[in-house]
């Protein structure tokens, strides 16, 4: 039995899906546990072309069960959608199970994070608007509403009586905006509960029983390290806990299995939204990145910030997470640059930082510390084997191990399947 946890080692975008996607052949269990769907993984495989969101990325391995883990939020309607997409290109829906202790998304949640993203103005911190701050805040005021509750009709109109009347005040006192009715909302996720009802099960027991039978569990990471609510870049932060350890409370794995750890990380550095970015670029290096990289989201469609790769980020990333192992994509968006930085550290005033301060006014003021290597002038993209790659490739590679001390197994120099180099496989 294996447990390997595939983790943004940035501020996500990294192409954890196709990871995932990858290395589901060889589990038996592919378990979400974090986030909602303001996150997007990008799978490409023999089905098609597909932007995940909820559903794990192991949905189009034939014999992988495929969990929503309590840890997550899910918006029924999105899911619904998602769900009929894969359907369509001929995924397998059967092996799917969403936790009965998994929040859901409410349409005042949706709402309220409008509304107070708007209220902060200059100080807003680009989220989706998609309600998932306010249903992790509900969860931890104890106002939200489980996934198990959907299947008992009355007692979910209780609860959601009881909390539209305290959402209803919040909306229409502090802000101005209409009230939700309680009978139109109940309908509507009635509805949703009869469709997805048959999902819905003690996803958290179905984990245990997996692993004492010696089954090999994927937990799938949402979004990066650094947009972890504790150790990114607060408040430019998401809602959930985003690293490994996030893995065992919301997915169910009992503490002292031990989990290994995958960090996907990008050849270079992108993030998406408000907060710091030491390696930002605002010239027509950090413009190429973007287009040939299609850097922009997978949820919102927004350009996504671009820039050198951060080793002091990154290597903070594999300390966190306590990463064994490194998955390396977007090679191939490097092609043809005659030079390439790495950040090594940043100056803050007179001192060098070697590491991610707590705080973001701090790390606003630093500057990269670059460390320049030869680029290459040959496609990437068609190399299968580690040899294929271009010398200074290698040596880009071979360099960010030393500085991260962490080896780099898998790498990735396209978005189909086969343009990944597996260096050292993961399962057996």
């Amino acid at each position: 039995m294996s447990v390997v946890a595939v983790i943004g080692g940035q501020w996500g975008d990294e192409g954890k899906g196709k990871v995932v996607d990858l290395l589901a052949a060889n589990c038996q269990v592919v378990a979400r546990y974090n986030g909602g769907n303001n996150a997007g993984h990008t799978v490409v495989n023999q089905f098609g072309k597909f932007f995940m969101h909820l559903v794990p990325s192991g949905i189009f391995s034939p014999k992988t069960v495929c969990i929503i883990g309590n840890g997550t939020v899910i918006n029924p309607k999105s899911l619904l959608e998602e769900l009929g997409t894969l359907r369509k290109a001929g995924a397998e829906l059967a092996r799917l199970l969403i936790s009965d202790r998994a929040q859901i998304i409410m349409p005042y949640h949706l709402r309220q994070d409008q509304l107070e993203e708007a209220a902060r103005g200059r100080g807003s911190l680009g989220t989706t608007g998609r309600g998932i701050g306010p249903a992790y805040a509900d969860k931890h005021a104890r106002l939200g509403i489980r996934a198990g509750d959907l299947r008992d009709e009355a007692l979910f109109r209780e609860k959601l009586a009881f909390i539209l009347e305290l959402k209803n005040r919040l909306l229409v006192q502090l802000y101005g905006a209409e009230p939700f009715f309680l009978d139109q909302v109940y309908e509507e996720y009635v509805d949703y509960a009869r469709t997805i009802g048959p999902w819905i099960g003690d996803a958290s027991a179905t984990m245990r029983e997996c692993l004492a039978s010696g089954q090999n569990v994927l937990l799938e990471g949402a979004q990066g390290t650094m947009l972890d609510v504790d150790f990114g870049t607060y408040p430019y932060v998401t809602s959930s806990t985003t690293i490994a350890a996030g893995g065992y409370a919301g997915a169910g794995v009992p503490v002292g299995y031990p989990v290994q750890g995958v960090g996907v990380f990008k050849a270079y550095t992108s993030r998406v939204g408000g907060g710091p970015f030491p390696t930002e670029l605002f010239d027509e290096v950090g413009e190429r990145i973007r287009e040939v990289g299609h850097e922009y989201g997978t949820t919102t469609g927004r350009p996504r910030r671009c820039g050198w790769l951060d080793v002091v980020a990154s290597h903070y990333s594999v300390a966190v997470n306590g990463l064994s192992s490194i998955a390396l994509t977007r090679m191939d968006v490097l092609d043809g640059l005659p030079c390439l930085q790495l950040c090594t550290a940043y100056k803050y005033g007179d001192q060098t930082l070697t590491t991610v301060p707590a705080s973001v006014e701090v790390l606003q003021q630093c500057e990269p510390i670059y460390e320049e290597m030869p680029g290459w002038q040959e496609s990437t993209s068609g190399c299968r084997t580690y040899a294929d790659l271009p010398q200074n490739a290698r040596r880009y590679i071979e360099r960010l191990e030393e500085l991260l001390t962490c080896p780099v197994d898998v790498v990735s120099v396209g978005p189909g399947r086969e343009q990944t180099i597996v260096r050292r496989p993961f399962f057996a």
